[in-house]
């Protein structure tokens, strides 16, 4: 169950995060309701990742801890690939006045 989760995670993370926090899987790992939802909203490879490490292991140490990096790394790489195709895409709007 948990290698789907990843997979699917790796897929559409806010989706495997809505399931994680439906079944109650986030409410093991996180003390309080707020930071799965920034999570959902900002960094959900991340959140995902945390949540996996701290239900599967207790904690951090190990593949969890390799787990939680990737996440953080994915979370960057989403966020940094779209302002990259903000910055190269194809404008073609007149702003003439006439």
């Amino acid at each position: 169950m948990p290698c789907l989760l990843v997979i699917i995670g790796l897929i559409i993370p806010r989706v495997t995060l809505f399931f994680m926090w439906l079944v109650g899987y986030t409410s093991t790992a996180f003390q309080s309701y707020l930071w799965p939802l920034l999570g959902f909203f900002f960094m959900p490879y991340t959140t995902c990742a945390y949540a996996i490490g701290m239900n599967a292991n207790g904690g951090f140490h190990g593949w969890s801890l390799i787990l939680l990096i990737l996440g953080v790394l994915f979370d960057f790489g989403n966020h940094g690939g779209g302002g990259r195709a903000w910055r190269h895409r194809d404008v073609r709007v007149n702003y003439s006045i006439k």
